[in-house]
């Protein structure tokens, strides 16, 4: 394991790895911009996370159930430094432009036009460091008729395609659990961002701003993981639908219930699988269905194949039933739950579960945060530290490299 340097506010900087070196300047709240500095953070860029003084990013209050800082912000701005400054004030913007030369990537995701007002606009930060990558996230691009509209990962994922397809059919549109789509707009973010940069470095000149700056917009993230939908439409006029635990086309796959109460999520989907499927719950009628063996014909009797499929699960335990199917090659799983996650001997044995030591309102305890993807090796690499207290870099990294003093910051 590489040796690991402990700098100050319990941040640790580990130089072997890939983005080692990397300095990101991040001004961005809430989920989608800070996951793309997770995601680079993760990987050894140096990521200082601008916050607003006193309150700091509003995730920090987001489901906290104790202390001061949310589980939440914890684990989207691991990794980080946190400097508080107010973008609002001449003397903030002035502080980000005395720190922009020393960055490689400035990240953001406020509405168009607000870095602008702020005199942080592109020509300015191309003066201040011609090799700089600008990542934008916002709600519908830079650019185009509603790229001033502002917006959250709901909104986008009904825009995009997602919302219309989540839930039951007679039912209205649900919604993921988690704020999909920002995470989806943040991975663009950060794929965006190292393609800059190895342009940028494989470039005899740094390249123009226009291909050093990163337009990433949440509806058309969401959009592009959207699959067939919009060709399926345009070829064939079919109007995808809700159809609750199942997808689109794809039979059987399914959610099933156990005789414990428990449920296991089956997918049977190929021509092979299925016929192992069906051996396993002891339907050689189904097996030997000819209509049956192609996935169009088993997405025409979907519901014929989830009652013979759901009336062999309510016989068995859970258990029993993964055990089953697994020995078969048949891919199955158990519906986690956070505690299920926590306990997985799979997981843990990548390091994809960690603990960490967190001051909940004066109390120490352990906390587990999942792990960083992807593995490079055999395991997770370690989580160096968690999402800072607000502002516990301030005076070290504005003295390193902005020559100005917190207080000026705040003014």
């Amino acid at each position: 394991m590489a040796s690991r340097s402990l700098s100050p506010g319990g941040y640790q900087v580990t130089p072997s790895q890939p983005l080692a070196g990397i300095r990101v300047l991040e001004l961005g709240n809430y989920i989608a911009a800070p996951t793309a500095g997770r995601m680079l953070a993760d990987f050894g860029a140096e990521v200082i996370k601008v916050e607003r003084p006193d309150t700091g990013d509003e995730l920090r209050g987001w489901r906290l159930y104790a202390g001061e800082t949310s589980m939440l912000f914890r684990t989207i701005n691991r990794n980080k430094r946190s400097v508080e400054i107010d973008l609002r004030t001449e003397a903030g913007q002035r502080t980000i432009q005395r720190l922009i030369p020393h960055c490689d990537v400035l990240l953001e995701n406020f509405r168009p036009g607000t870095l602008d007002r702020w005199g942080l606009d592109a020509k300015t930060l191309d003066a201040l460091n011609p090799r700089l990558v600008i990542a934008r996230i916002s709600a519908f691009g830079q650019t185009g008729p509603m790229s001033g509209q502002p917006g959250f990962a709901a909104v986008a994922e009904a825009m995009g395609g997602m919302r219309a397809l989540i839930g039951e059919p007679d039912r209205p549109p649900a919604r993921t659990g988690v704020s999909i789509g920002d995470t989806i707009a943040g991975l663009y973010a950060a794929f965006g961002t190292i393609m800059a940069l190895y342009e940028r470095e494989t470039s005899p000149s740094p390249p123009p701003i226009a291909r050093r700056t990163i337009d990433v917009a949440l509806n058309e993230s969401v959009l592009s993981v959207m699959e067939s939908l919009i060709p399926d439409f345009s070829a064939y006029g079919v109007r995808r639908e809700r159809v609750g635990g199942r997808i689109e086309g794809i039979a059987p796959s399914n959610a099933y219930p156990c005789a414990d109460g428990r449920d296991v999520v089956i997918a049977g989907n190929s021509d092979a699988i299925f016929q192992r499927l069906m051996a396993v719950i002891a339907r050689a009628d189904l097996a030997a269905d000819t209509e049956l063996a192609t996935n169009a014909g088993r997405w025409r009797r979907r519901d014929e194949l989830d009652v013979a499929i759901g009336e062999w699960t309510a016989q068995h335990s859970r258990d029993f039933v993964l055990e089953k199917l697994n020995a078969d090659s048949i891919p199955a799983g158990a519906i986690y739950t956070a505690e299920d996650l926590c306990d997985d001997e799979q997981l843990r044995s990548r390091n994809m579960i960690q603990k960490h030591r967190v001051d909940i309102a004066g109390h120490i305890e352990d906390v587990y945060f999942p792990g960083i993807v992807p593995v490079i090796g055999e395991r997770s690499g370690p989580i160096r530290s968690l999402g800072p207290d607000l502002g516990e870099g301030t005076r070290e990294i504005l003295e390193r490299f902005a020559d100005t003093l917190p207080g000026e910051a705040h003014v």
